[in-house]
């Protein structure tokens, strides 16, 4: 290990190699499809869609010298320009009356194709909320409802979207679904622990093979109390989402051009040119955000004492999506409560530095993607009147490292892997 290594900058750079690794481009020149007989059309939803869309529409007139036309629904503020493809902003993580509306274009963009037609899906994390859709009997307001009980709950993501397509009428499959006889091909940029192509956005252009007495399951798990006319929807058969062998759904294909994996092995590569061994513990790790920190601050803290199970110096790289369970009424995302509570299990350690972040730049709803912690993380926070423990169990973990300065801010991204977590143990 370079004697020179500051741990921030380092940490930054490996988010940074994160991040470039998901990038679309690469991706989505493997998958270009063959030129159809018929028309093209562009579509896409998620936190990335933009991107997705730019790199798409760039690489088919390189390759077959033909513009593109389509509609992309991404968030607020993560839009980018391109040449030929409309690109619509929409809110997220609550849904939006410019969400239904985006919504709405996605599938009038798919009427009325032939079999000779080809549906490009660009699909990233963040369509669920950006396509709100609700079906007939429910209202936006009633999927926004749906929407805030869930990030309430801390179900893991596949729980929350299995949900999500049994109260919706493009989710599940469904845009697929109305886009038949055309063929659909799916470039998906995976944030879902496992890379389950279903619960990728809720699974817009994929079947689904979950059901609506799965979601009933899962609500009642997690004791989620959601509207009436809600729960009566999924009760009945007009919740059922189009199954795998649907006969609409046989011209459907997907691929996953980006992931955590990925991105995972991209920064375990630039650590490991500068001399730190690197290990991956899982690219999907999920569960209890504050949890899940106790757990590897104990691995840290027996790195540092007892070299093992690694001997520092080490790298310890880590993804997948922790869960919030609301019980406080403070500011923060899933990342800056995993590093409130691991700088409250290691407060006073020399030689622990961690980095965790979303890799679309953004965790929960404010303007970080996460923060940086050390040992003299919770000494600061005490120094500058904030009690780390009182803050945490106000979920309020965005304020406690917004006051000493640590949260890490790079901006929207232009992708989204989920969460990215970088452990640097030095003693």
């Amino acid at each position: 290990m370079k004697k020179s290594l500051e741990p921030v900058p380092f940490l930054t750079s490996l988010f940074d190699a994160a991040v470039a690794a998901a990038q679309p481009e690469k991706g989505i020149a493997k998958f270009l499809p063959e030129k159809p007989k018929g028309r093209v059309i562009v579509i896409g939803a998620g936190k990335g869609s933009a991107q997705m869309g730019r790199a798409f529409e760039r690489a088919w007139m390189a390759t077959h010298g033909e513009a593109v036309q389509g509609v992309i629904v991404t968030r607020y503020g993560y839009a980018c320009e391109c040449e030929y493809l409309e690109i619509l902003e929409a809110a997220h993580p609550v849904p939006d009356e410019a969400g239904q509306v985006g919504a709405k274009r996605l599938l009038e963009a798919v009427s009325g194709l032939t079999e000779d037609d080809l549906v490009v899906a660009l699909i990233s994390g963040g369509g669920s909320a950006l396509l709100p859709c609700p079906p007939d009997g429910l209202t936006l307001a009633d999927e926004i409802a749906v929407n805030e009980a869930l990030l309430a709950s801390g179900a893991p993501i596949s729980a929350m979207n299995t949900i999500r397509k049994h109260v919706s009428n493009i989710k599940g499959g469904r845009l697929a679904a109305a886009a038949y006889p055309a063929k659909v091909l799916s470039l998906l940029v995976s944030d879902i622990p496992g890379d389950h192509a279903q619960y990728i956005a809720s699974g817009p252009t994929v079947a689904d093979e979950g059901s609506r007495e799965d979601a009933l399951a899962i609500i009642g798990q997690y004791d989620m109390q959601l509207p009436k006319a809600v729960m009566a929807h999924i009760q009945s058969s007009h919740a059922d989402a189009p199954r795998p062998d649907d006969q609409r759904l046989e011209r459907a294909e997907h691929h996953i051009i980006a992931s955590a994996a990925k991105s995972l092995e991209a920064a375990q590569v630039l650590a490991e040119a500068q001399g730190i061994e690197t290990f991956i513990l899982s690219d999907a790790i999920e569960g209890e955000a504050r949890e899940a920190a106790r757990t590897q601050a104990a691995i840290a803290k027996e790195i540092l004492h007892r070299d093992r199970p690694f001997k520092k110096p080490v790298l310890l790289l880590s993804g997948g999506e922790t869960t919030v369970t609301l019980k406080g009424n403070g500011k923060g995302g899933r990342n800056t409560e995993f590093l409130l509570s691991f700088a409250t299990e290691i407060s006073g350690e020399k030689g622990i530095h961690l980095l965790s972040a979303d890799t679309d730049g953004i965790d929960g709803s404010e303007n970080n993607a996460g923060a940086f912690v050390s040992g003299e993380t919770a000494l600061q926070m005490r120094a500058s009147g904030v009690d780390p423990v009182a803050y945490l169990q106000n979920n309020d973990a965005y304020t406690a490292f917004d006051k000493i300065g640590a949260l890490f801010i790079p901006g929207p991204t232009g992708t989204n892997v989920n969460d990215f977590r970088a452990l640097l143990i030095t003693g």
